[in-house]
């Protein structure tokens, strides 16, 4: 609980079950966590059976895989069932580390701002985490770029360590997105066009061999998927389409 609001962190999970218990105890620590949720997308290994040892953790578990986006679908949903007011995402491989929790929940609860990114890219900190160098290339490039199509000034739209306050979600027609990993960048486009300043906070990452991460081949299908919803945005603004990412022009 922080400032009489109930803090709900999801986690979206698939194989996850080596880093899974770390991740937990850390988020565990901080005070101001009420509830976890974890759902699982189909995993091939033990992530469900494991969780659902972990005392006040509620686990979902998807029959089928349903992607990254279909994820995180499940987790909003249920969070805001559970009367989440805030709710962080924290990806349950510890690439992310949950000590951030307590400051990303502070700028919610106390009225700032509706959605807070935990950034890899403010502080440097990025590269000496081990992030590859072409992927820290690849994501200068590609947030330079969305950046200029939408108006923003964020240091990255790649992060998955995101918190947002209960009525943001509410607001966002999130079943319109996609199941892959682009629903990150159309979610941050809605959020966006609805006018809403989206803060970042400094977070320190670890890249290690059991932390997830997508291939090239499904990281230049995602860079791609990006630039497009971003010029979708850019050409809605124009005038020069009807909808973007399911954001209805104005």
């Amino acid at each position: 609980m922080f400032n009489g609001k109930k803090v709900v962190v999801v986690m979206p999970a698939y194989n996850a079950a080596r880093t899974l218990r770390r991740t937990y105890d850390e988020v565990m620590a901080q005070a101001v966590v009420d509830a976890v949720i974890l759902v699982d997308d189909a995993s091939r290994d033990d992530t469900a059976a494991l969780a659902g040892t972990l005392p006040g953790v509620q686990v979902l578990r998807h029959e089928r895989n349903r992607g990254y986006g279909g994820n995180q679908k499940t987790c909003y949903r249920a969070a805001l069932e559970a009367g989440a007011d805030i709710v962080i995402m924290v990806h349950p491989d510890y690439q992310y580390t949950p000590l951030l929790i307590p400051a990303m929940a502070a700028l919610i609860g106390n009225g700032l701002y509706q959605c807070v990114l935990g950034s890899r890219i403010l502080g440097g900190g990025a590269l000496r985490g081990g992030m590859p160098p072409w992927k820290y290339v690849a994501n200068r490039l590609l947030t330079a770029a969305m950046n200029l199509l939408m108006g923003a000034k964020l240091s990255e739209y790649h992060t998955g360590y995101r918190a947002f306050a209960r009525e943001l979600l509410e607001q966002l027609p999130l079943d319109r997105n996609s199941d892959d990993f682009v629903f990150d960048a159309q979610m941050l486009a809605q959020i966006l066009w609805r006018g809403h300043t989206i803060a970042e906070v400094s977070c320190p990452t670890v890249y290690f061999a059991e932390a997830s991460s997508i291939n090239f081949r499904r990281s230049v299908i995602y860079g791609l998927g990006c630039l497009s919803v971003a010029l979708r945005f850019r050409l809605s603004k124009w005038g020069g389409l009807r909808t973007v990412c399911g954001c209805v022009s104005m």
